[in-house]
């Protein structure tokens, strides 16, 4: 079983890639320090308030587990969709999904250890566990990175193909999330039941607080509304698919933690779009008020 979730991990990293342009990079050249501060709240950012939000309400170390594995996922391309609905900078959004997606495949191992280290109930569940920190750092890496550098050179090199892998691919990626989140929860009613009541809310305040993260570094340092926008959307939406996934391939399949993750993945989906769709007519509203007054 471990070994069909590492292949679903694998398949799902390269399709991602196949949408990643190395062109893109151009705009990191052009626009640096906005780059730096969004990469930084990402990679950080939420870590950190995701640390504070479970120090201060103690919940059991499955679910804390699941809380910093979201916090520690990149960007997902769903951020990128949103950001173009809300009308933010698409270029923006793109650039840091690409940056964290490659940061992922270095880091999120060592990310996930590292946090999960600082709030002692996690910590003490990875070692009664008995996870083999070395063999989790490589098998992720190794997962993570050969897909990744796969799809990158294709999209590179053979741009028409990788355009039409990604056409048949991405479906198939987004199919298997469906079917880890059904079965995940159908396997795991019980959890739910007695952890409903706790996870649920949890998932919502987290989740608003990734979002309000975003959007307080985003209009307070980049002073670019577009930005901003498109800031808030990739620290609230995290590809909770490949979080999902290294939870039950790589750390013991912990129930409470992958009702976590799973339902971020949809929770986020919802928040996200409602918040689109709040800054879309926010858009019409502030149009309507500037041809009313050329009037």
């Amino acid at each position: 079983m471990q070994g069909v979730l590492s292949i679903a991990l694998a398949f799902i990293m390269f399709a991602v890639a196949l949408g990643l342009r190395p062109s893109d990079f151009t705009f990191v050249r052009t626009h640096t320090r906005s780059v730096i501060i969004g990469t930084v709240v990402q990679l950080a950012g939420l870590p950190v308030l995701t640390l504070g939000l479970i120090s201060a309400i103690e919940p059991s170390p499955g679910i804390a587990l699941g809380m910093l594995v979201v916090a520690c996922c990149p960007g997902g391309n769903v951020s990128n969709l949103l950001t173009r609905i809300s009308k933010g900078n698409a270029a923006y959004s793109v650039a840091l999904t690409l940056i964290s997606s490659i940061f992922a495949v270095a880091l999120l191992p060592f990310a996930i250890l590292f946090w999960t280290g600082l709030y002692s109930p996690t910590a003490n569940l990875l070692e009664e566990i008995n996870i083999d920190r070395v063999r989790f750092i490589l098998a992720t890496s190794v997962t993570l990175l050969i897909p990744l550098t796969a799809g990158l050179f294709t999209a590179h090199y053979r741009p028409q193909l990788a355009a039409k892998l990604g056409r048949i691919f991405m479906p198939i990626a987004i199919g298997i999330l469906i079917i880890l989140i059904v079965v995940g929860v159908s396997t795991n009613k019980h959890l739910i039941l007695d952890y409903g009541t706790e996870t649920l809310p949890l998932v919502i305040i987290h989740n608003a607080l990734a979002f309000t993260l975003g959007a307080l570094i985003g209009y307070a340092f980049l002073k670019d509304r577009l930005k901003a926008r498109a800031l808030t959307f990739e620290v609230g939406i995290q590809n909770t698919g490949l979080g999902l996934l290294i939870v039950l391939s790589q750390l013991g399949g912990i129930g409470s933690a992958a009702i976590i993750v799973a339902s971020w993945s949809i929770w986020h989906l919802f928040a996200g779009f409602l918040l689109a769709t709040l800054f879309r007519a926010l858009n019409k509203s502030n149009e309507q008020q500037t041809a009313a007054s050329i009037k």
